[in-house]
């Protein structure tokens, strides 16, 4: 089956899987999905990813982190998810338009010459690129 966004099929995955409170969720594997599921451990949105190389294509594992003592008190700690830039139209920024996502509460991710980064990397690293997505 083919996607035509990747990206925004990765986001509701692990959207759905938080909604029904999923552990766990998985999908096909990719270099970019790897970066912004790196990029979700560091922030401490997930507990942890692993790539399974399985022998069509690889799949790429997410477990998901949750807050609270009881299964009951239960909550997901990313609260929203939103893919910004798409293939119908891109969303491009320079170094001095990174935005804010909920006023420094939330995480911008981007697509730079220098890699896939959060925006605060990117300010302090003085680039710009293209805005992949918004998590808080």
């Amino acid at each position: 089956m083919s996607h035509s966004d990747p990206i925004a099929d990765m986001l509701t995955r692990i959207r759905n899987a938080l909604m029904v409170g999923h552990l766990s969720t998985s999908m096909p594997s990719s270099t970019i999905k790897v970066a912004i599921a790196g990029i979700l451990k560091e922030e401490g949105y997930i507990t942890d990813y692993t790539v399974i190389e399985n022998e069509p294509a690889p799949i790429l594992n997410i477990d998901l982190k949750y807050f609270g003592a009881t299964h009951r008190d239960r909550r997901p700690v990313i609260t929203g998810v939103k893919r910004v830039s798409k293939p119908g139209r891109r969303q491009y920024v320079g170094k001095a338009e990174i935005p804010w996502v909920l006023r420094g509460m939330g995480t911008a991710i981007l697509s730079t010459p220098k890699g896939v980064m959060t925006g605060q990397t990117a300010r302090k690293l003085g680039i710009g690129g293209e805005v992949l997505c918004y998590v808080w």
